[in-house]
């Protein structure tokens, strides 16, 4: 098809850190290059045009792909664009510490915004600068303790108390808890006491006969491992010793990845002491990459 019979593309054009767009169109990548060097009085050669949203450059059959009206950069000889990501954090770096006419202006933008990969920066963006990691005390950071009872002071001893709960709640399923355990008639376990008798819970119910008894026996003497641990309540306290904890002296946990990996390739992380909405998300992880992945489905359905 010759130049003079092709449809206009049409664009809207920037130069790098300059947020003034213009409107222009051709027929090819060169044409659309030309008359935005002109308009931005910029030089030709060198010059190269990439989408605003992800840094990717737009070349010569690359450039029929591109939607109509579509956002570019024009770049000059050296220059470089990451996508709109870029302009986030250009915008961060200009504060030392969050401000709230920033985190007003990010939510202003975000409520305008209908592009899904720009709402999930904002969403982020948001998240960031309302985060109040160093905070520990409920006095220090309010917001954080919503929805909690006033019997707790400080972030690391709710965690401490979510990691005890999440982990009597395992024993549980399998009939282990002893707090939860009542003695059924006729049975006792020696040597536990009419309150940590071993009943034929649900969990024991599902293993075969034959190896109940030994299946009660295991988990007594797990249960009874855990009691003495106070449950590994440390493993979600930022403040306990580096082999205690299973996050950072920050409270950054990581995802561990599949059983059958040493990693998680995604790279999952989250730190329930940054803001509420990390703690509230945080009782849906589990660590293990694949009950990760089932949560963020539901959370994504929800």
């Amino acid at each position: 098809m010759s130049a003079v019979l092709q449809k206009l593309k049409r664009f809207k054009l920037r130069a790098l850190h300059n947020q003034k767009k213009f409107g222009v169109a051709g027929r090819n990548c060169e044409e659309v290059l030309r008359k935005g060097c002109l308009h931005l009085q910029l030089p030709v050669p060198g010059s190269t045009l990439c989408l605003y949203e992800d840094g990717t450059e737009v070349t010569g059959d690359y450039f029929w792909s591109v939607p109509d009206d579509s956002e570019l950069v024009l770049l000059t000889a050296g220059q470089t664009w990451q996508g709109y990501v870029s302009d986030i954090s250009r915008f961060l770096s200009v504060f030392q510490e969050p401000h709230a006419e920033l985190i007003q202006a990010a939510r202003q933008l975000l409520s305008d915004e209908r592009a899904p990969l720009r709402q999930k920066l904002l969403a982020d963006l948001l998240g960031t600068v309302s985060e109040n990691i160093a905070a520990e005390t409920r006095a220090e950071d309010a917001p954080w303790f919503e929805g909690l009872e006033s019997r707790f002071r400080n972030k690391s001893g709710y965690l401490r108390y979510s990691c005890e709960s999440r982990i009597r709640s395992y024993l549980r399923e399998q009939g282990g808890d002893p707090a939860d355990r009542r003695p059924s008639a006729g049975q006792a376990v020696e040597g536990t006491g009419a309150r940590g008798a071993l009943g034929v819970t649900s969990g024991a119910s599902l293993v075969v006969t034959e190896a109940r008894e030994e299946y009660l026996r295991v988990v007594g003497a797990m249960c009874q491992k855990l009691q003495a641990a106070r449950y590994n309540s440390s493993y979600f306290d930022r403040g306990a010793k580096a082999g205690r904890r299973l996050c950072t002296p920050e409270g950054w946990f990581s995802c561990q990845g599949p059983f059958d990996v040493d990693d998680c390739a995604s790279r999952h992380s989250i730190n329930p002491y940054s803001n509420r909405e990390s703690r509230v998300l945080f009782s849906t992880w589990n660590l293990d990459h694949v009950g990760l992945i089932r949560r963020e489905g539901l959370l994504s359905t929800m």
